[in-house]
């Protein structure tokens, strides 16, 4: 994907307002290649939207006080942030959010939990970002899943969410990693057979696609992996923000 150039200093890239510019100007591209009918997801009244996926969306949150629109129950990652901007930003929808990720998860542990964490919450707008851990745990001996295996429970939980759930809009985010902590070069290429099966199963869905990994590739041009997650695969606090930003530009919301 060719991203358009911008001018930004690295030094001024820890600011909110510059992390907010650069997701805007790196999502330019991403809305001007979606179709038409992909480029926005429209706010109604009193919608409900729930955020999915393992622990880069759960970030430590409160999973005994689930509560929908509370900060605790939004842990401290992107989820957080784009809710809170939503929340806050647009307050006169009367906006109901949740935050569902849990740690460790693969898209099959998401079809376990599936009707009590998605089905029964009725969301208007479903946002997933999921894969990680599906080559991680194969790559450290804990699992034995393929990206064959991934693609398919993904695409049969998105045929029974859309069975469920016929008028929910989705959203499926691309899985990312940054060459750095516990991300070597054994990760590639297989890695990007998951992105490539992600942006697989939102084209086939109908889904916006948002392209993490494209954000964080041009990301490091103004300030190396670590600072935008550390371990290359969990955000900082910058990594996050910057999540948030693209995720809702990328939206449209």
């Amino acid at each position: 994907m060719n991203i358009p150039s911008f001018s930004i200093s690295r030094r001024k890239i820890i600011g909110t307002t510059a992390l907010a510019g650069l997701a805007s100007t790196l999502s330019n591209k991403v809305l001007a290649e979606q179709p038409d009918e992909l480029r926005k997801i429209n706010l109604k009244k009193n919608n409900i939207i729930l955020f999915q996926g393992d622990s880069i969306t759960d970030a430590g949150r409160d999973k005994k006080n689930q509560v929908a629109n509370q900060q605790k129950a939004f842990g401290r990652g992107y989820a957080w942030m784009a809710a809170s901007n939503l929340l806050v930003g647009q307050s006169e929808l009367g906006l109901t959010i949740h935050n569902r990720g849990i740690s460790g998860n693969k898209v099959h542990q998401l079809a376990d939990r599936w009707e009590r964490d998605c089905l029964e919450l009725k969301p208007d707008i479903l946002s997933i970002l999921i894969g990680v851990n599906d080559i991680w745990h194969g790559l450290n001996g804990k699992y034995d899943g393929t990206v064959e295996t991934y693609e398919k429970d993904f695409l049969a939980l998105m045929e029974r969410t859309h069975k469920a759930l016929p008028n929910t809009k989705f959203v499926i985010c691309e899985p990312f990693v940054l060459r750095c902590g516990a991300v070597n070069d054994k990760w590639f290429p297989e890695f990007d057979k998951y992105r490539a099966s992600a942006r697989k199963v939102a084209d086939q869905n109908g889904a916006v696609f948002v392209p993490f990994q494209s954000m964080f590739d041009q990301a490091v041009n103004f300030a190396p992996p670590a600072h935008w997650a550390g371990d290359g695969v969990h955000p900082s606090p910058h990594g996050a923000s910057l999540m948030a930003h693209f995720w809702l530009q990328s939206v449209g919301l």
